[in-house]
């Protein structure tokens, strides 16, 4: 009965959220590189990003560097996401036990927009350009007890636009904590803590007839990293765990929820639900609350012999769908 009324306050929780959001209350485009919130790792885009408390491996670092303590050997990923408006994504990690409470990783994420034209102010055509975006995590997970992880990443951000650069360091802190309490996991996160970023590079050099001279610098506005607070719940409904509602060998169903507040946008949240049938074959789905685009998301896995091989779509409304692939070794 317990239960129940906890995963009825969950889900009214991440309905709460779905409403309608005033623009007065955002501050959307007040923080710099606005990238580094995308959802990565396929098995978390499937289920809608409830990763803070779901999140295992050396995907979860996005998310929560804490699910690195869950790697029992060594793992590598590397998944493609082919975003919207012909920006592509890429990732490729991994991450090594090196004792019996220690873990290390290296996550690298990649992304790159396409083609673009440049103009000048008459509106000619000056050729062709891309925007590139890069964040390099090395993390560090260690386990506590057999209840407690805590994670923590030093990343290294840079986004290139034509001739103009912007780079800097910021760092990303999580736990998770198996409560004991009807197989209920908490997780915790901040993620993008670091200091005020400012373009800089030979594009802002000008000189008083519009050429690169360098008679005059241009200044550009100083901008926050796009921090965030993420909090997350999972509990097993079926499984083996010996806290499940319903205990099973063959299947196991699980369900997540994550509120998130972003220094740059309002509340919002996500729910997911993955079903595993001898941990071989996977369906996920998800769905987002409050949030200006993302709305439902689908995924589905084949593991076999420390190989791993997902897929996720992701509906974003008006701008269209997503498709993910990735694949995951353990060894």
């Amino acid at each position: 009965m317990i239960r129940i009324i906890i995963y009825s306050i969950l889900v009214s929780f991440s309905l709460g959220q779905f409403r309608e959001i005033p623009d007065i209350v955002t501050k959307v485009g007040t923080a710099a590189a606005p990238w580094l919130k995308l959802e990565t790792g396929i098995r978390a885009i499937g289920m809608a990003g409830t990763q803070t408390a779901s999140a295992r491996g050396i995907s979860s670092l996005p998310y929560n560097p804490a699910g690195l303590g869950f790697v029992e050997n060594q793992e590598a990923f590397l998944n493609k996401t082919n975003y919207l408006a012909g920006i592509s994504h890429n990732v490729l990690g991994y991450a090594k036990r090196i004792n019996a409470t220690d873990i290390v990783g290296l996550h690298i994420f990649y992304l790159d927009s396409g083609e673009m034209i440049r103009y000048d102010y008459g509106g000619n055509a000056l050729g062709d350009f891309k925007v590139y975006n890069i964040a390099v995590r090395g993390s560090y997970a260690r386990i506590f007890t057999d209840r407690l992880k805590v994670g923590f990443t030093l990343k290294y951000i840079r986004e290139d636009i034509w001739d103009i650069y912007m780079q800097t360091f910021a760092i990303d802190i999580g736990s998770n904590f198996d409560t004991g309490i009807y197989g209920f996991i908490l997780g915790m996160s901040v993620s993008n803590f670091g200091p005020e970023v400012q373009f800089e590079g030979p594009g802002l050099s000008t000189g008083s007839d519009g050429t690169s001279s360098g008679v005059a610098e241009k200044k550009t506005e100083v901008f926050p990293l796009p921090m965030m607070f993420r909090l997350g719940v999972e509990n097993e409904i079926m499984g083996t765990r010996e806290d499940a509602l319903i205990k099973s060998s063959t299947h196991r169903l699980i369900i997540a929820a994550d509120g998130i507040k972003p220094i740059d946008y309002t509340v919002h949240g996500s729910v997911g639900l993955e079903y595993a049938w001898n941990e071989m074959a996977f369906i996920r789905c998800g769905t987002h609350f409050a949030h200006d685009t993302a709305g439902p998301s689908f995924g589905l896995g084949l593991h076999y012999n420390g190989m791993k091989f997902d897929y996720a779509i992701s509906d974003y409304g008006v701008l269209g769908s997503t498709g993910q692939f990735g694949v995951e070794f353990e060894f």
